[in-house]
């Protein structure tokens, strides 16, 4: 494994990138910009081969398409198809993403927005033992009307709060955790509902999430980046979920369309049969 990663480095130094495995890598695994390669000294032994493979990639669209860090990249030009074949074949790419890297399933996420949906439900019901009418799309006027003159209205922004008096410097601090026994007397409604206005922005900053790691994972450069991955992981793998562009990248790895991969390539395959022999 080292022996190969020495090789990979070495030869992608030939080619003029810069190479460093002692950085922090931007906080991912690795990072590519302007001829440099960062790979963070936390990524795993396991993954070191894998991401080399993954930031040469985007070596390689670069030249393919040079403004693709800003555009994200047309997987008609990473493939040369047309646009027609790509509709039709696209969801090969997001397979072999959601293979290479778990990730990208948001199951944490999608797990945890589950669960604050619900919680949402269970405020709503207690709110409507006593407000049958209640509606979350509707102003609650009842509430309004008796926040103006409590402090727990500052807890429609903020989880937790603190306050220190000028003078005397006493010091109060309030939670939606113990908003029974720093505001006794609240109606339960009322803490149901500033409850439930927490869980509604929990619910948005994960949706948020959510959609900012899908349109990361969906970059074309990305799709392109760990189909490579992928076929240094399992090529079987790649060649079952991915059928069309396994074969249509091979045909133009083979055509010298990806300029010095087909060499990467040939430096991994001499690498697999001196480890089997």
């Amino acid at each position: 494994m080292e022996d190969l990663t020495k090789k990979l480095i070495k030869y992608f130094k030939s080619l003029g990138i810069e190479v460093y495995t002692n950085t922090k890598a931007r906080g991912h695994q690795g990072f590519f910009l302007k001829n440099r390669i960062d790979i963070s000294t936390n990524t795993r032994k396991e993954r070191v081969i894998p991401t080399l493979l993954h930031e040469f990639a985007h070596f390689i669209h670069n030249k393919l398409e040079p403004d693709m860090i800003k555009t994200g990249g047309l997987i008609e030009i990473l493939f040369d198809l047309p646009t027609s074949d790509v509709r039709q074949f696209e969801q090969e790419l997001l397979l072999v993403t959601n293979f290479v890297d778990e990730n990208s399933l948001c199951h944490r996420l999608k797990t945890h927005k589950e669960q604050i949906k619900r919680r949402i439900k269970t405020f709503e019901a207690q709110i409507r033992e006593d407000y049958p009418i209640f509606m979350r799309s509707k102003k609650f006027k009842e509430f309004d009307k008796y926040i103006k003159k409590s402090k727990a209205k500052y807890l429609l922004k903020y989880d937790r709060v603190k306050f220190i008096s000028p003078f005397l410097r006493r010091e109060e601090i309030f939670s939606i955790d113990s908003l029974e026994k720093d505001f006794p007397e609240m109606p339960r409604a009322f803490c149901a509902y500033i409850r439930l206005k927490s869980a509604q922005k929990k619910q948005a900053r994960i949706s948020k999430r959510i959609n900012h790691l899908n349109k990361y994972y969906l970059k074309p450069t990305e799709l392109f980046a760990r189909f490579v991955e992928g076929v240094y992981l399992d090529e079987e793998k790649i060649n079952l979920i991915a059928p069309y562009f396994y074969n249509r990248f091979f045909e133009l790895l083979e055509k010298d369309y990806y300029f010095e991969l087909k060499s990467v390539f040939e430096i991994l395959e001499t690498d697999r049969l001196a480890s089997v022999s």
